[in-house]
């Protein structure tokens, strides 16, 4: 079995003031490539937390953290950045798009920091996936959460990474919305893409294929779906 991600060991602790505060201790990790994967747990359980490392916004303070087999445990700022900005898409509740700039120029925004080919046509067509081929040049200030959501997957997707690391995707929307966003999560992981979602709706889980739970910064489930 191919792991896209291992983890051994993963500690972390912020310093505040003269307090330390453990937000993960000694987690130990592996995701598959190409599996869909939901992070569980209470607020305060260290899920934002593993997130942020697994997507290397955050590091580490113990432990080893291996990424399609590089160790990244060591990796200074810039190559962080480089390897984050190649091999993953971020979608977020808040949805973090360019209020006045319109559909197509929020999609693009990453290959400002990382070149493809044909950025402009690859954006249209992801665009079109997302189901808002009629809503290219609207402003994203001018559309509904839902569809904010489509086009903040759509720029998640634009550099072809390898990992979607979505958090909390869909806690501001509606039933109805949050599975048309799952039903898109499902497609791009059938396209052989690894989803890790973040998440503290049973229903939403349900989808993935295995679900770890978290709690005080220690895993103390994993769970595969029961077909």
């Amino acid at each position: 079995m191919e792991y896209i991600i291992e983890m051994k060991g993963i500690s972390k602790i912020y310093k505040t003031g003269d307090e330390d505060t453990v937000a993960l201790k000694d987690v130990d990790l592996e995701v598959r490539r190409g599996e869909f994967l939901a992070i569980m747990g209470p607020s305060g359980s260290g899920k934002s937390t593993l997130m942020h490392i697994l997507g290397l916004l955050d590091r580490l303070t113990t432990g080893r953290y291996f990424l399609e087999g590089r160790d990244v445990s060591k990796l200074r700022d810039g190559g962080l950045a480089g390897l984050r900005n190649r091999r993953f898409g971020f979608v977020f509740q808040q949805f973090n798009l360019l209020p006045r700039t319109s559909v197509l120029g929020n999609v693009l925004l990453p290959t400002i920091y990382g070149r493809i080919k044909n950025p402009r046509s690859r954006a249209i067509k992801l665009i079109e996936e997302v189901g808002l081929g009629n809503h290219i040049n609207h402003k994203s200030n001018q559309l509904s959460g839902g569809q904010m959501q489509r086009v903040a997957i759509a720029r998640a997707l634009i550099m072809d990474p390898a990992i979607i690391l979505a958090d909390e995707p869909t806690g501001n929307l509606d039933s109805k919305r949050s599975l048309e966003i799952l039903d898109i999560f499902r497609r791009i992981n059938a396209g052989g893409s690894t989803i890790i979602l973040i998440t503290h709706e049973e229903q939403i889980a349900r989808h993935a294929d295995r679900t770890i739970r978290l709690l005080d910064g220690e895993i103390v489930s994993i769970a595969e779906r029961v077909a």
